[in-house]
């Protein structure tokens, strides 16, 4: 009976243990207590209703001591409704607070629905109190004299509030400074203008109104260094040069083939003629023969003309002679 008793006390008290534990789960005693001395004004069942909706009271509460003490006036619903949206509450009422601190108009509406945009709005309390400072790429542009300038620009942002929700990132912002450097440059007849006062660029940039629609108010834009790049209108100038060259060569190449063709166009119209030139001296034997045969030529006639063939004969050997003699010699009639 002894042994039966003891076991008993044991289970006991293991279940009271547990059941301590389960009840200072659900009822955090301590933290109530804390919101009581922080003129906090929380019930026990507030507690344990947050734990039913898996809401960490140690979120809610300490969110609300902190927001108290600051004199904002919320409530454990608002917080906790923004919690179960898939907000960061400790951020909100940071922000919050930084915000009235630094006399920004912030609700706590516009709070949460910058958070739940996925921005930090604490950062965007910060950057409006501390503007930040934007370096761009190096931007490449070409003035009208073809000299290509390298910029690097600096820009001063602060937060829009109003616009965090919906407005544009950082990313259009040095889109847009990049564009207006570009624009600006390409514009000044001259590249030693731009070098000589590149403040007119930051002026002419700040004059298009870069920050509207974006999260951002652009204070300042300011030049930090210009670089001379490579002549680009020489360089387009060179390669327009060798593209006409090819086009020209391409030209005179085609000229070069058709004169060719041309060429052996005619040597095969030489030989065409020569060949019927033979064919027509074939000829002249079968006209001599049915001349003899009709007797329309004689024995007397025939000798007759191959005389005279061979006088021609003779005049031409001897007129080629006296022509090669000459070529051989082309000053020795002149001496004389």
């Amino acid at each position: 009976m002894e042994a039966d008793s003891s076991l008993f006390v044991l289970v006991a008290a293991f279940a009271g243990i547990v059941l301590l534990f389960i009840f200072l789960y659900f009822v955090p005693v301590n933290l109530w207590i804390t919101a009581q001395f922080a003129n906090v004004r929380v019930g026990i069942g507030e507690l344990i209703g947050m734990r039913i909706r898996k809401v960490p009271p140690s979120v809610i509460v300490n969110s609300m001591i902190t927001a108290t003490k600051a004199g904002l006036q919320l409530t454990t619903n608002d917080l906790e409704t923004h919690y179960l949206a898939g907000g960061n509450v400790p951020a909100v009422i940071r922000a919050l607070i930084s915000a009235d601190k630094a006399n920004i108009s912030l609700t706590f509406k516009q709070a949460t629905a910058i958070d739940l945009a996925g921005r930090d709005v604490f950062e965007a309390v910060q950057i409006s109190v501390n503007p930040k400072v934007i370096n761009t790429p190096n931007v490449a542009a070409v003035a009208a004299d073809g000299i290509q300038l390298i910029a690097k620009a600096r820009v001063t942002v602060r937060a829009n509030i109003a616009q965090l929700v919906g407005g544009a990132g950082e990313e259009t912002i040095l889109a847009r400074v990049g564009e207006g450097i570009v624009t600006s440059i390409g514009s000044s007849s001259n590249h030693k203008t731009v070098l000589e006062n590149p403040d007119k660029i930051s002026k002419l940039v700040l004059q298009r109104g870069l920050d509207a629609g974006t999260a951002f108010e652009i204070l300042s834009i300011d030049i930090a260094d210009i670089d001379v790049g490579t002549n680009i209108g020489a360089k387009l100038q060179i390669d327009q040069a060798s593209a006409d060259l090819k086009v020209a060569e391409a030209k005179a190449e085609e000229r070069r083939a058709m004169a060719v063709a041309l060429e052996q166009e005619m040597k095969a119209r030489n030989v065409e003629m020569r060949a019927k030139v033979i064919e027509a001296e074939a000829e002249v034997p079968k006209a001599i023969a049915e001349a003899f045969r009709s007797g329309q030529l004689g024995v007397m006639d025939y000798y007759k003309m191959e005389n005279i063939k061979s006088d021609t004969s003779m005049r031409d050997s001897i007129a080629n002679s006296d022509k090669n003699t000459k070529e051989q010699n082309p000053g020795k009639g002149e001496n004389k």
